[in-house]
């Protein structure tokens, strides 16, 4: 029995981590679709995000057969609730891209972004898509010091996305006012979907160790 429960417990893992591949592909398949403006991108992420939710579906019915029957303790216990937190950090790490993507329908055939800005969501859309790569890899090795690396690449992400508030508020920004709404928000998906994979990889943190990394003040992590 406690065999056959640790495989259980395994196959929740691996679930996790195909579900933080699935939004790895959303985002990139999202910015590229962003960038490039290509509408039959965009839809195949608009689509394909009830896959995304029908695996946080799957994660969380998995996890909570577990408490119920096999009533974990200790390390067994810690896994199986961050399990629950870690798939709704990814769901919404997969609305995010949806996000990205439905902005893309919204104003086809013209692009979102103004010209100036693509190599800023060239970069964030880089480095959310390896967050959530890394994350999938911290959920199957549980390496600690793995996870606390995708800080410093959270990092570059908020780097970037301050940066975008003053290339907005300068005087100069001649795109009009829907342009900067849209590279406002565009730029806080970015922010949110990088804050979500940390989220997933403070969640594995807390298996290994029992406690829980601190978050920032303003890091609520809803959408």
């Amino acid at each position: 029995m406690r065999e056959a429960y640790h495989v259980e417990l395994e196959q929740l893992a691996e679930n996790l981590a195909a579900m933080s591949a699935q939004v790895a592909e959303a985002m990139e398949l999202a910015t590229k679709a962003l960038l490039e403006v290509d509408l039959a991108l965009a839809e195949q992420v608009i689509s394909d995000d009830a896959k995304v939710d029908d695996a946080r579906a799957e994660c969380e019915e998995q996890a909570y057969a577990l408490l119920a029957l096999q009533a974990p303790v200790a390390t067994d216990l810690r896994t199986v609730l961050a399990a629950i937190h870690a798939a709704e950090s990814l769901e919404r790490m997969g609305d995010l891209a949806l996000h990205v993507a439905k902005a893309t329908r919204r104003r086809h055939p013209e692009a979102v972004l103004p010209e100036s800005v693509k190599p800023y969501f060239t970069e964030m859309g880089r480095a959310a898509v390896k967050l959530a790569r890394q994350a999938e890899q911290v959920i199957k090795s549980k390496d600690v010091n793995a996870a606390k690396d995708l800080e410093a690449e959270d990092d570059q992400v908020d780097d970037i996305h301050r940066h975008l508030f003053t290339v907005l508020m300068d005087r100069e920004w001649p795109y009009g006012v829907a342009a900067a709404v849209d590279v406002t928000l565009l730029g806080r998906f970015y922010e949110r979907y990088a804050d979500h994979a940390v989220s997933v990889a403070k969640r594995m943190i807390f298996v290994v160790t029992g406690r829980m990394p601190g978050y920032d003040s303003d890091e609520d992590l809803n959408v």
